[in-house]
């Protein structure tokens, strides 16, 4: 076979590389055991963080949230349309355009919000307690400071 014909044969990958592959599967997995965990019932994954974005940050404009979640300002307006039908979130008159309306999320919504939190942190908590002896637990926390360093920007 002359040499123009051959495959190049791929350099073994890093080991950062295989450690971003390997992070971010497991990453997965857990944001997959912790959804599990904390079903909400008839909420679709985009409705859920639209909730959780307005329990964190307080009320917004449908065009802020659509900036903030990455979607067009129209599937905004269909998510909020599906959790105001489910009394989640309320809309208000924006206090100085009226042309706009401000969106919140109602008690019912907290409520909500609120109690998948729960569910996550007692499942996760309950994986630590009786998975990780107090050495593991002592590596998670260095881990997670790790982590959060990873993520701030």
């Amino acid at each position: 076979m002359a040499p123009h014909d051959q495959t190049p044969i791929a350099a073994d990958p890093r080991p950062e590389e295989l450690l971003a592959v390997d992070l971010a599967g497991v990453v997965t997995q857990l944001m997959r055991r912790l959804r599990a965990a904390s079903s909400q019932g008839a909420l679709t994954p985009s409705q859920r963080a639209v909730l959780s974005r307005l329990y964190n940050e307080g009320p917004t404009t449908t065009a802020a949230l659509a900036r903030a979640e990455l979607v067009r300002p129209q599937s905004m307006r269909m998510i909020l349309a599906a959790l105001e039908e489910q009394d989640l979130v309320e809309r208000a008159p924006h206090p100085t355009d009226g042309r706009q309306v401000v969106f919140s999320s109602t008690e019912r919504g907290r409520q909500a919000v609120a109690s998948v939190r729960q569910a996550k942190q007692s499942w996760l908590l309950e994986a630590i307690d009786t998975r990780l002896d107090a050495d593991e637990r002592r590596t998670l926390a260095e881990a997670t400071d790790l982590l959060r360093r990873l993520v701030q920007e």
